[in-house]
């Protein structure tokens, strides 16, 4: 795998474990917390959204859904 594809998939498993440890998040949050550009985030985001991971209850909000994830490192 190349480096910046790891890079990529270690920072979108850590947006979803900061969204799923605080239960409800901004994207300003997250581009607060990870120093990353907003569109960075959002195409973060799209990835979590498309495997069914997170789901955003409303505009510029997000939240975990309930489907099981194994994380591992």
């Amino acid at each position: 795998m190349k480096p910046s594809t790891n890079r990529m998939l270690t920072r979108i498993k850590s947006v979803y474990m900061f969204i799923n440890e605080r239960g409800t998040v901004t994207t300003q949050q997250l581009v607060d917390e990870f120093g990353i550009t907003p569109r960075t985030i959002q195409r973060d985001l799209n990835v979590l959204a498309y495997n069914d991971l997170v789901h955003s209850p409303t505009r510029g909000k997000w939240s975990t859904t309930n489907k099981k994830v194994k994380m591992s490192s």
